[in-house]
């Protein structure tokens, strides 16, 4: 079939790498999200997506409003058979989604209907899923309500971090994806509705709500830091400073500490929460890099009254 690719991030990269191998499809073009600001400098700078489809020669296509008629003649000239898409991170409308004669097929890093949204990763580990997984379906205007194409499953590790987990799901969803393309283009695959029960949200995470909260016990703040590692990164004050967080340990034969309690060991930092302390991993100050928070704290030498907050 002859496909347009819409993504923009690094998650993308094995979907379109998988299409653009795949001796059935032609990649005719990708659709992503304009350059943006990178590094220290804010120059713009293409998407992973976009490099990679420059590297192999495949036009990139850089809409500022995708919906426009402008873009919806471009599309239609190209002629597609089908579009793939893997978090390009715009919505649709449905005179751009009546384009291809086989519609946008979206892989979703869920099992459809949980976790709808932009952050379906980042809310499975918060919410303590066992199991998740990666979805195939047909876009419809509402968000990933769509008939369902195909699914692969994956078990949640219990040190699994956002970018843990979304990495393999990646992978094992540019299979998937690669199989429903092969399928539509055989006319094997029907899409099966999405049954009703069993929606859930996952909405976009803000700076603020990767904030960790203390007074909540252990095993929930393990999820949360876990869930939003690495971007946009746990967070917290200790005193005046803002600190990011990496991935903590509950340690249930650590002493008793009160929620936001800091006890500095010689080789450990502890924080009390709303049941069992945490040791802390890694920490970021401002304006530095990562380090290990034993060795943060001591240089720091912080105060006892200093809480975490």
């Amino acid at each position: 079939m002859r496909l347009v690719f819409a993504g923009t991030p690094e998650p993308a990269l094995p979907s379109l790498q998988r299409l653009i191998d795949s001796p059935r499809h032609d990649v005719v073009a990708v659709l992503t999200r304009p350059d943006a600001a990178a590094g220290r400098r804010g120059k713009p700078a293409p998407s992973p997506v976009a490099k990679l489809a420059l590297e192999h020669d495949i036009p990139v296509l850089r809409p500022a409003k995708p919906n426009s008629d402008e873009f919806i003649a471009e599309l239609s000239e190209l002629a597609p058979d089908c579009c793939a898409v893997v978090a390009y991170g715009a919505l649709l409308s449905e005179r751009l989604l009546a384009v291809p004669r086989h519609g946008w097929i979206n892989l979703h890093f869920s099992l459809l209907p949980a976790w709808r949204g932009a952050a379906p990763v980042q809310a499975s580990l918060a919410a303590g899923d066992e199991v998740t997984g990666a979805t195939t379906f047909l876009i419809e205007p509402a968000l990933d309500s769509g008939p369902v194409y195909g699914v692969v499953t994956e078990r949640v590790r219990d040190t699994d971090t956002a970018g843990d987990l979304l990495g393999r799901l990646a992978d094992s969803g540019a299979a998937l994806l690669e199989s429903t393309m092969d399928g539509i283009a055989e006319g094997a695959l029907t899409a099966v509705p999405q049954p009703a029960d069993g929606v859930s949200l996952a909405p976009k995470i803000t700076v603020e709500s990767a904030r960790v909260r203390w007074d909540l016990p252990a095993h929930v703040i393990d999820r949360q830091v876990r869930s939003v590692t690495p971007n946009p990164g746990a967070w917290t004050m200790i005193g005046e400073l803002r600190v990011k967080v990496g991935p903590v340990a509950v340690d249930a034969s650590a002493d008793p500490l009160a929620p936001g309690e800091i006890r500095v060991e010689r080789n450990a930092v502890l924080v009390g929460t709303g049941s069992q302390p945490v040791r802390l991993g890694q920490v970021q100050p401002p304006g530095k890099k990562l380090m290990n928070a034993a060795d943060w704290a001591r240089g720091a030498r912080l105060e006892d009254s200093v809480r975490a907050s």
